[in-house]
């Protein structure tokens, strides 16, 4: 259940998101919110930028993603707590993300940091991908003892 909680939180607080940015902020309009800088920008390439242009092609990809987590929690192998959240925001990001990139060709980032402009659903890969390291580590540890 959790699992479910965590991928629907993430793609209703990234869709919202972005819909907020889209319709109130002009494209490279900056502005600061509760100390945070923010801008909006359409990128309709993956991380950084790179690949411009296939958008639509990085929706196809988290599509399959998300049939592959699917089937990763079908086979029971991975149980518990910590994967369950981390596939949970792997899920709600990818699926975040897709949603643009299928119905855009882009996606909307706002989010200013250092190495780039990210979205909420990149945020919520990035926690998806340190929760499965934990997990890893976790899994590794017991098994060598």
């Amino acid at each position: 259940m959790l699992f479910y909680v965590i991928a629907i939180l993430v793609i209703m607080a990234d869709q919202l998101s972005k819909y907020l940015i889209r319709t109130y902020i002009d494209i490279d309009q900056v502005f600061t919110l509760w100390g945070m800088k923010l801008t909006h920008i359409e990128n309709s390439g993956m991380a950084g930028s790179l690949f411009q242009g296939y958008g639509r092609l990085f929706g196809i990809a988290a599509v399959l993603f998300v049939i592959g987590v699917f089937y990763l929690r079908r086979t029971g192998e991975m149980k518990g707590t910590l994967i369950d959240s981390s596939f949970g925001f792997l899920v709600g990001g990818a699926i975040g993300n897709g949603v643009d990139r299928l119905l855009f060709g882009q996606v909307t980032d706002f989010i200013i940091r250092s190495g780039g402009v990210l979205n909420l659903a990149d945020h919520a890969l990035e926690m998806g991908v340190f929760l499965l390291i934990i997990y890893g580590v976790v899994s590794w540890l017991k098994k060598v003892r």
